[in-house]
């Protein structure tokens, strides 16, 4: 099965290339990985180092804490932090972060893995959520590295519960700890004799508090982008329609057709000018773009055609449309569930347990159609202040994940 897996991964790389052609992201995949040697090379031996492997932006965030409190407590450990996509490589500076290298992972080969191992030589492996690359995993066990799984989620459905996933379990059983976030992945990791568990919870519920503070105190000195919303606002709570899909995009016009005269911010999931200019096209008097805000007229949406003010524009909400999950690709709903902002999303969220847990809480609506949309924005309306309570609670109530895994005696010094 390992030779398997490794002609697997090498039959991507291979596509990934060939697809590199046509796709400007696979390019910088590509381009990202070459010379990746001469990267590791720069990064100091001297030092205790956390690697942390994150498979893209999303899985940064949900680390990022854990990074802040290890590197508080020594201050001259280096983080080092590995992307498999390019997403995560281009923005994650754009975050307020304590990384001291970052880079792409190379391509899961045993040679690669090796070289890598012996270059870097971290004291720690940190994998975050999920995306375990075995000839890494197995590298760094040879090495003696501490393996360790942060907020790690799993689903009955793969492989590593399937009679045939035996290479798959190896892998799984190479790690020193899991720290999981709820009681149904440790079952699964109990049912195939992992024992080293703790369930901790999400660390994203501590990085969506931590992104809440520190816009607050961004807004103390009213910086540009807080007089813009004001001044688009003017005292109103507007519709945040965040990281937002076609399928989002498509219920926005609902709720303008319906002779909504709510305020309504829009940050599309792509930014690309060609998609931006669409939506403003199609929303024609009704639309100004944040980067043409001197020419505001009163209109009733705001698109945002930047990166990095939706966290900021929740704040100025009262409901939130969250994309991607009309996809199954479902985008973070705790951010505007700590500025206590009930949410809406489509029907495919089953691999994001949040989701499931808000909408029992009563907070959260699940949508599949234009009249369960609009449904659930007068539901909301109705009791706004009960359901904004009741989500602030909810994301306080379940902080402190990564304060507990900084505390764990495994992380010793």
């Amino acid at each position: 099965m390992h030779l398997l897996y490794n002609f697997s991964v090498l039959l991507l790389g291979f596509f990934i290339r060939i697809y590199s052609v046509f796709s400007p992201k696979a390019k910088k995949w590509v381009d990202g990985r070459r010379n990746w040697e001469l990267s590791i090379d720069s990064i100091p031996k001297n030092q205790k180092i956390y690697w942390f492997h994150c498979a893209s932006l999303g899985e940064f965030d949900q680390g990022l804490e854990l990074m802040f409190l290890l590197k508080k407590r020594s201050p001259s450990t280096l983080i080092v932090v590995t992307f498999f996509s390019p997403s995560g490589m281009e923005h994650y500076q754009k975050r307020r972060n304590c990384v001291d290298y970052a880079l792409y992972l190379p391509l899961d080969t045993p040679r690669n893995a090796k070289l890598f191992m012996e270059k870097l030589a971290p004291d720690y492996a940190i994998f975050i959520k999920y995306e375990f690359w075995a000839n890494f995993i197995f590298a760094a066990k040879k090495k003696g590295v501490v393996l360790l799984s942060v907020s790690t989620l799993l689903r009955r459905n793969q492989v590593y519960f399937k009679f045939y996933g035996g290479f798959f379990r190896k892998v799984l059983r190479s790690f020193d700890h899991f720290f999981v976030q709820n009681k149904e992945t440790a079952d699964l990791l109990h049912s195939i004799q992992i024992t080293n568990i703790e369930i901790t919870g999400d660390t994203r519920f501590d990085r969506v508090l931590a992104n809440k503070q520190f816009s607050l105190k961004s807004m103390e000195s009213e910086s540009q982008n807080d007089r813009l919303f004001n001044a688009f606002l003017n005292g109103e709570k507007a519709i945040i329609f965040g990281s937002s899909w076609q399928s989002e995009e498509e219920l926005l016009h609902v709720l303008l057709a319906s002779g909504s005269r709510r305020k309504i911010i829009i940050a599309p999931h792509d930014i690309q000018e060609v998609h931006v200019q669409e939506i403003v096209s199609r929303l024609g008097k009704k639309a100004i773009r944040y980067t043409k805000f001197n020419d505001y007229k009163e209109q009733q949406v705001l698109v945002l055609d930047t990166i990095g003010q939706l966290s900021m524009a929740y704040y100025y909400g009262d409901i939130a449309v969250v994309g991607g999950g009309f996809s199954g690709k479902l985008h973070n709903i705790l951010e505007p569930l700590a500025f206590g902002l009930p949410v809406i999303f489509g029907p495919k969220h089953s691999k994001f347990p949040e989701a499931d847990q808000a909408i029992t809480n009563q907070f959260a609506f699940s949508v599949s159609s234009t009249a369960e949309f609009l449904e659930s924005i007068q539901l909301i309306s109705n009791d706004i202040e009960k359901m904004q309570a009741l989500s602030m609670h909810f994301i306080l109530d379940n902080s402190g994940a990564s304060k507990k895994i900084s505390e764990n005696k495994l992380f010793t010094f």
